[in-house]
């Protein structure tokens, strides 16, 4: 919600600045140079990506616009979930993590998280993460490289749709430049009809390098980094997950590895130490 709010003070204060200095803003409506910029710029998006990545766009687009970062509450859920798991494999052993890792439907500990569950990506990793010290075909210390891979590959695709806006970004003002051009040369065929016909078309030849300028800077580059910034939150997400079942894997007491994993945290998302620490201690023991 706090990028339409921002798309509206961008443009408020542009043609309301515009309007005091005694600008009509009418005379920035040419439907030609809006084709002309808009149109190229959505060409290079098409002939720039995979089908695939035009999807991630759009879907990254409505996530930046209507979706949430995670906040303190649930990294604190987060965290409680994954002690309960690492309390049942330290009491049960590890196979007893099996029916729960195997068919996370029908855990009754995943159950109590309904909002961790929901995101299919983030359950995928952990789960892939847990499995490896359930059946034991890596060493401990070795699953933490595994899963900093599996990270990094998340990130790598996660950036693809921002290299392609940036690159949009970069491009808008030279494409402002062109639709400018090519007003200029309809302005030259108009010249006979007169100053106040050249004065017109000229007028509409800089809309096109204004518009390819404010499209670039207001809105697709903010664009941009806003999703840039959705990712780096979904990113610590996960590293959260693999700082604690990396820690889990190599010996660690529950406590001690979700500890872990909330110093991993940045402090506006991480939840207080004697808080959770109370919290954990306070939990009825799983299965009970």
């Amino acid at each position: 919600m706090l990028i339409i709010i921002g798309a509206l003070i961008v443009l408020g204060s542009t043609l309301g600045g515009f309007m005091i200095a005694g600008g009509n803003p009418v005379v920035l409506l040419h439907v030609s140079e809006f084709v002309v910029i808009l149109g190229v710029g959505i060409g290079v998006v098409v002939i720039a990506s995979p089908a695939h990545i035009l999807k991630e766009i759009v879907h990254k687009t409505k996530q930046a616009m209507f979706g949430k970062s995670a906040g303190k509450q649930e990294y604190f859920d987060l965290l409680k979930m994954l002690y309960e798991i690492f309390m049942v494999g330290r009491r049960n052993g590890l196979i007893a993590l099996e029916e729960h890792v195997t068919n996370p439907k029908n855990s009754t500990i995943f159950a109590k998280y309904p909002g961790i569950t929901a995101n299919e990506e983030r359950m995928q990793f952990l789960l892939n993460g847990m499995k490896p010290v359930i059946d034991g075909k890596i060493k401990p210390d070795q699953l933490e490289s595994l899963m900093q891979t599996e990270l990094h590959a998340k990130s790598e695709e996660a950036a693809h749709p921002v290299h392609t806006l940036q690159m949009v970004a970069d491009s808008m003002p030279a494409i402002g430049i062109v639709a400018a051009v090519l007003g200029i040369i309809n302005t030259m065929s108009a010249i006979a009809e007169g100053p106040e016909a050249v004065g017109e078309k000229v007028a509409a030849a800089l809309t096109g390098t204004l518009l390819g300028i404010f499209v670039s800077y207001g809105f697709i580059a903010p664009l941009a980094a806003r999703i840039h910034f959705m990712n780096q939150c979904d990113t610590q997400y996960l590293r959260c997950i693999l700082s604690a079942v990396a820690g889990f894997a190599k010996g660690l007491a529950p406590l001690t590895a979700v500890e872990v994993a909330r110093r991993s945290l940045d402090g506006t998302v991480q939840p207080g130490s004697d808080e959770l620490e109370t919290t954990l201690k306070s939990m009825p023991a799983p299965g009970k």
